[in-house]
């Protein structure tokens, strides 16, 4: 997708990947099926186990589906409950815990063995890895070389998985991460070089609210990313009622961070060609009034009176 509106705002050719477009609604699906599709058929028969607070959930979830797999999936209590919903219409069983006194790793790991699951991480997973990075690989061949990508980082294996498809297709692109600030990990660890961590971060972002990146991610991020950028919440969702508004794509917070670096960070982008993924777009609507009091509390006070 282009715009025209979007071009003049950012001062770049802006191509955005509409990943709010995909199976389940976000890039999430292209890892979860290439791990679970890489399984024997003894694993596929006995299952698998993921935890994820939404969009891996679904992907594990319709995956499975697909792939004729039992899945069990672990999700806080507090997950958007349009992803719960999802979740569980793809005829997943769900197990719930707390995000402030569970470890969903433990329990995912637990389960695994108590009943001989396959597990299947959102992002520690070099299938799960090599699945994500399709995305970038696809935008790649179809718009040509880039001069800077912008990809939103949780966990960070989309964003290793994109690093690894700009160095197969598109050579002198830079790739850099976008945290929400209150989940500023992954950028820390980055300037650091040494991995950092964050306990239940509370932003709007709730894709990007894990805790760490893992060993592996990190890794890869250290040896092929070029950057990373932090953005608040309230720009962040203002990136997202844009993108609402004027390309009419519903993304949701975690999906837009991309968007909002390419708007609102400085990074210096003046008439380059820039890539950006739109991760998801599954929306909670019960969310909107809240979001847009935080984004514009001006006008919303103004709406009020």
């Amino acid at each position: 997708m282009t715009s025209r509106s979007a071009d003049e705002r950012a001062g770049a050719r802006l191509f955005f990947k509409c990943e709010n477009l995909q199976r389940a609604g976000a890039f999430k699906f292209r890892g979860a099926y290439n791990a679970l599709a890489s399984l024997t058929p003894a694993e596929r028969r006995r299952g698998v186990v993921a935890f994820s607070s939404g969009n891996h959930a679904q992907a594990v979830a319709l995956a499975g589906q697909l792939l004729d797999t039992p899945r069990v999936i672990v999700m806080p209590r507090d997950a958007p409950a349009v992803k719960r919903a999802a979740t569980a219409a793809y005829g997943a069983e769900i197990v719930l815990y707390d995000r402030d006194r569970d470890d969903r790793e433990a329990i995912g790991r637990r389960l695994a063995e108590e009943r001989g699951l396959a597990l299947i991480p959102p992002y520690d997973h070099p299938r799960v890895i090599a699945g994500q990075g399709t995305a970038a690989l696809e935008l790649f061949e179809e718009v040509g070389a880039l001069d800077v990508l912008f990809v939103p980082c949780g966990g960070g294996g989309l964003l290793a998985g994109s690093a690894l498809s700009a160095e197969g297709r598109s050579r002198g692109c830079r790739v850099f991460g976008v945290e929400p600030a209150a989940g500023d990990d992954a950028t820390r660890s980055f300037q650091t070089k040494q991995l950092q961590h964050v306990h239940n971060p509370q932003t709007i972002a709730d894709g990007a609210r894990t805790s760490s990146m893992s060993e592996m991610t990190f890794r890869l991020m250290l040896r092929h990313v070029g950057g990373m950028v932090t953005v608040d919440d309230r720009l962040l969702l203002d990136a997202m009622f844009y993108l609402w508004e004027r390309l009419k794509l519903l993304v949701e917070p975690t999906g837009a961070l991309g968007a909002a670096a390419a708007f609102e960070t400085g990074t210096p982008i003046a008439g380059a060609r820039i890539g950006i993924l739109l991760t998801g777009g599954n929306v909670d609507l019960s969310q909107v009034g809240a979001w847009q009091r935080l984004a514009r509390p001006d006008s919303a006070a103004a709406a009020h009176k």
